[in-house]
């Protein structure tokens, strides 16, 4: 994947909506018993296109979440969006998650997984048919649904990238 293709947005222009993913409780052995942290994965976005996720650890759940967002707000992307949904069909991979998202007629709905949804809602997506396949780890879920949104071209950018008129694009 090209890095000229993502484009990076600033968190302070914006306001952001945030959803928690996953929390986990992990614990680490030490010589007096077990020492539990905390571990969140939290999706943010604007619900206009603009999206990013995050992973904050802690030793308690609020400190964790809030760890997750000051991550998610460095790492915020540009998706296209085109009338509600994605412009086309596309498979997203990341180690053993693998994703599949669909265009969907208007009126259909978010249909996707938990980590899925959250990506999904938070970018803006109100129509979309998705399928997670492999593995279901929310943080290799959330990734490969972030893969799939990265490889993601708008109608505009396919016509100027080949020369041709807008219309072209979908008629051939």
């Amino acid at each position: 994947m090209s890095q000229s293709n993502i484009k990076s947005v600033r968190a302070s222009e914006i306001e952001l909506k945030e959803k928690v993913v996953a929390i986990k409780r992990v614990a680490k052995v030490v010589k007096g018993g077990r020492r539990f942290s905390f571990s969140a994965i939290v999706v943010v976005g604007d619900g206009n296109g603009v999206v990013g996720y995050g992973l904050g650890k802690a030793n308690e759940v609020t400190d964790a979440i809030t760890k997750g967002i000051d991550d998610a707000k460095k790492n915020l992307v540009k998706v296209p969006i085109l009338k509600g949904t994605v412009p086309h069909e596309q498979i997203g991979k990341y180690s053993g998650g693998f994703v599949l998202i669909k265009p969907a007629s208007p009126g259909t709905g978010v249909i996707a997984g938990g980590a899925m949804r959250a990506v999904f809602e938070s970018a803006g997506v109100h129509n979309v048919l998705a399928k997670s396949k492999g593995s279901s780890n929310p943080h290799n879920v959330v990734k490969a649904t972030f893969d799939a949104l990265l490889k993601l071209r708008d109608p505009f950018t396919v016509a100027k990238d080949r020369g041709i008129a807008l219309s072209n694009v979908f008629n051939g």
